[in-house]
């Protein structure tokens, strides 16, 4: 009904006015988003910590693995996997040398590499996002050109890189996808880590890491030869290897734990027959990707594709925004058939043969599947 133009507007309450002020972060840090529980393991954290470190590396490892404090406070998963492994990342932290996180696609290595940062230093952010252009400005320093020109090389014109600032504050640094990074913009990383120092020589100074600095890097498996990493740059770091989930049960918890933070963050209603169609996904996810079906008779053709656990996310995210937005709020295998087509199917030629013979011979004829072949026959033809 269109409003006349006498008629006046409703007047915005204090509360309306206060949520369009303060704009809401899509993807807040680790360090916002989860600060309730970095508070609560600070207070109940009566173990060493190392220099500048917010937590003791007890605390560290359980604010990735989880845990019940002693007031009854819980501290949710952030990572499922071996323990080990988190402990040696942790611990490594701990010592004189950087981490390095190496593993395929969507082993969550930014996701443990951002929530190591936020919970030693309190701070995620400085971070190097690591592509073929890279520049060396981007790992050392850079110039403020108007500053420069005015009154030449000082230090109130050097514009620091987040690796830098670490340095100089005692805190954790990032470089995201290490082997994207064009070799010699790589090596200029093995001053600072073997010297813990960042010469600087168009003011004759240097700035010297202070105790509590370190590095985190992450590469992927696949990308090996992109950019291979020097032997010298590769002895400055500890590497810990993230497998993908051990079990399928571990990796349907880790798809259903996202799904639920990213569906919050969205405002996507809860779906209640979702856990059903997480299985299904990482069940074809898992087949695909190991080339034999779960019970081990059938031999498949794998793609081109890593269908990695992130990617499953994704699909079921997508999945549940559909049924939120387009459906009844029920998460059913419609919903999730097109997500799955677009994931499998990179190369339209070599993997779409695959995806049908999958269908033919292995969704086809399994029990209790029959609504979800008739959902992926339909977006595939």
């Amino acid at each position: 009904m269109t409003v006349p133009a006498t008629t006046p507007a409703t007047p915005a309450t204090t509360a309306e006015v206060t949520d369009a002020a303060v704009p809401v972060a899509l993807r807040p840090h680790a360090e916002h988003a989860f600060a309730d529980e970095l508070a609560a393991l600070t207070a109940a954290d009566d173990r060493p910590r190392p220099a500048r470190w917010r937590l003791s590396p007890w605390a560290v490892a359980t604010y990735l693995l989880g845990g019940v404090l002693p007031d009854g406070t819980v501290i949710t998963p952030k990572y499922v996997g071996p323990r080990r492994l988190v402990e040696v990342a942790v611990t490594t932290l701990a010592t004189d040398r950087a981490l390095l996180l190496l593993g395929v696609p969507g082993t969550a290595k930014t996701w443990v590499s951002e929530h190591l940062a936020a919970a030693v230093s309190g701070n995620s952010t400085l971070l190097v996002q690591g592509t073929a252009g890279t520049p060396e400005e981007a790992v050392r320093y850079g110039w403020n050109y108007a500053q420069l020109l005015a009154h030449g090389p000082s230090r109130e014109a050097l514009v620091p890189s987040p690796l830098m600032r670490a340095m100089s504050e005692g805190m954790t640094a990032r470089v995201e996808e290490l082997t994207r990074i064009p070799a010699d913009v790589q090596d200029s990383l093995i001053t600072i880590l073997s010297e813990k120092t960042l010469p600087v020589p168009e003011l004759g100074q240097e700035v010297q890491a202070v105790r509590g600095f370190n590095l985190i890097a992450t590469a992927n498996d696949r990308d090996r030869g992109v950019n291979e990493l020097s032997s010298a740059l590769r002895r400055r770091f500890n590497t810990v290897v993230l497998p993908l989930p051990a079990t399928p049960e571990a990796e349907v918890d880790i798809v259903s734990r996202r799904v639920d933070q990213i569906g919050r963050s969205l405002d996507l209603p809860a779906a209640p027959e979702g856990l059903a169609e997480i299985r299904r996904v990482v069940t074809v996810f898992r087949e695909l990707r190991d080339g034999v079906t779960a019970d081990g008779r059938t031999k498949l053709k794998s793609p081109s594709g890593t269908l990695s656990t992130a990617e499953a996310i994704s699909v079921v995210t997508n999945g549940l925004a559909l049924a939120a937005h387009f459906g009844d709020g029920v998460l059913r295998p419609g919903d999730m058939a097109a997500g799955i087509l677009g994931a499998v199917v990179r190369d339209p030629a070599a993997d779409r043969v695959v995806w049908q013979e999958y269908l033919e011979t292995v969704v086809r004829e399994r029990d209790g599947w029959k609504d979800f072949y008739r959902a992926c026959r339909e977006v595939s033809a």
